[in-house]
């Protein structure tokens, strides 16, 4: 099984919340993780505000930043296309989704389509899951 992480998800393996231990159970599971390309940056984005928040300390963000960069080249990275990034805009408005969720949702179903294993998408966002549910996408949350 592929298992697709959104940017919630991935985030959920380096800090530790509610949710995490589901994602790295199914990460464990998985022969393959993948995300968008797009999920790196995001996932930076949301280390730094918990740094800003005080949820975070210094070593501990350091530490969050060189795990991900150690692990980042093993997930299979979806790259944006002008037909990606296209799909997104019609998924956005069809299902009322974010950029960046839109996104994460066309590149699972464009790896959905080109993978020969199954793939689960997994996301902690209700709206976003209903809409990889509602577009034949097995979910995990």
């Amino acid at each position: 099984m592929i298992l697709y992480l959104d940017t919630s998800a991935l985030v959920k393996l380096y800090v530790q919340e509610a949710g995490s231990a589901l994602i790295k159970r199914h990460l464990h599971a998985a022969e393959t993780a993948a995300t968008s390309m797009v999920a790196y940056a995001e996932a930076r984005a949301a280390f730094a505000r918990r740094l800003r928040e005080g949820a975070s300390t210094p070593a501990r963000h350091r530490a969050r930043l060189s795990q991900l960069n150690q692990d980042w080249p093993h997930y299979a990275q979806i790259e944006l296309s002008q037909s990606l990034i296209r799909q997104a805009g019609d998924i956005a408005e069809i299902y009322g989704l974010r950029g960046f969720d839109s996104i994460h949702l066309a590149s699972a179903l464009w790896l959905k389509e080109s993978a020969s294993l199954p793939l689960a998408f997994a996301a902690l966002d209700e709206r976003l899951v209903a809409a990889a549910q509602a577009a034949g996408l097995e979910t995990i949350s």
